[in-house]
Parts: C-alpha cells; sequence; structure tokens
C-alpha cells in the first residue's frame, strides 16, 4: 500500500475518531429537565438576573459589580473530575485579557468549607470564586439555563450583562478561545 493510501486512512481514523468524541459527548448529556416551579430560566439574549453570592472569604459580591465588562460564568465543584482539568484554561485565559476585558467568575456548586480547603490545597486560580452552595433545583446554574444539571456549565454574558451563550462540558484552550471570540 502507498504512503498516500496510508495518509488518507489515517486522515478518515482521525475525523472519525474525533467526531465519535464530539458525539459521543452531545448523546452523553442527561436530558433536560423541566424548571422548579416559581424559578425563571433565563435564555440566551435575556438579562443576566441579579445574584448575590459570598466570595471566599464569606463578603457578598453581586454579579453586578462586573457590569459594562463582559463575564465567563464557571460553574463547578471539588468533586468534578472536568471542572478541574479546566480551571487553568480558564485561569490562563483569563491572565490573557486587557484590564477592562472579559472577566472570567467561577461559581463553587459545593460545600463552602470544602471548596476553600480544594482551592487552598490544590488548585489556585486568579479569577473571583464565588460560592453557590450546594447544587439544588433551583440554583443560579438552573437559572442561567442549566436545566441539565451538568457541571461544569459556562455562560458568557456580554458587557451589557445579556447572556449571549451557554456551554455544557469543559473547555480546551483553543475551544475556549474561538467559543469567546464567536460570540463576543
Amino acid at each position: 500500500m502507498s504512503w498516500r493510501a496510508l495518509l488518507v486512512i489515517a486522515a478518515f481514523a482521525v475525523l472519525g475518531a474525533v467526531g465519535g468524541l464530539l458525539l459521543g459527548r452531545h448523546l452523553s448529556l442527561p436530558p433536560e429537565r423541566p424548571a422548579p416551579a416559581g424559578v425563571a430560566v433565563a435564555a440566551v439574549g435575556d438579562p443576566l438576573p441579579t445574584a448575590t453570592l459570598p466570595g471566599l472569604d464569606d463578603q457578598p459580591q453581586p454579579l453586578a459589580q462586573w457590569r459594562g465588562r463582559p463575564l465567563l460564568i464557571n460553574f463547578w465543584a471539588t468533586w468534578c473530575t472536568p471542572c478541574i482539568a479546566e480551571m487553568p484554561v480558564l485561569d490562563a485565559f483569563r491572565q490573557a485579557q486587557p484590564a477592562n476585558g472579559l472577566e472570567v467568575v467561577g461559581i463553587a456548586l459545593d460545600d463552602p468549607a470544602e471548596v476553600r480547603a480544594f482551592l487552598e490545597r490544590t488548585v489556585r486560580v486568579g479569577y473571583p470564586i464565588l460560592l453557590g452552595g450546594q447544587p439544588s433545583a433551583g440554583d443560579l446554574s438552573v437559572q442561567l439555563g442549566n436545566r441539565r444539571s451538568v457541571l461544569p456549565f459556562s455562560v458568557l454574558v456580554d458587557a451589557e450583562h445579556r447572556i449571549v451563550a451557554t456551554k455544557f462540558g469543559d473547555f480546551d484552550a483553543n475551544e475556549l478561545a474561538d467559543w469567546v471570540a464567536e460570540h463576543l
């Protein structure tokens, strides 16, 4: 067999593997659940709901403090392996932004003491971390569109604080930059 034929076969194999991974990711998402009674679920194009969560120091942190600059809100937990793997990617992306550029805000859906201990011993990031408490049917991630209860879950918000995109699952560096560029 010629080297060209082998190259074509290898290219199709790689394309098939990548396609299978992407399809597998899509098919492995749990079904969307109905919104809990009394919980309004925002959609792309809607304004970011008013929310204030405690920071790691327990001081209230309103999301509105970042009005005027785009936000990437990333919901995560200490027990979520893909969440932990993407934290350095999010941190590097945030560090590459200009001073008034996009801000990354992590919201931990986990026990606050566990989050603090985890960040102290495992992963240190330069972006703000807020404490969202234990995952629940009406937590902020659900209000922002995570009706599948998947982590990580990311929400991209423009400078006017309108939701422009959401994503289930983790990012790699190239995917993150492309996703933000596509939507902002």
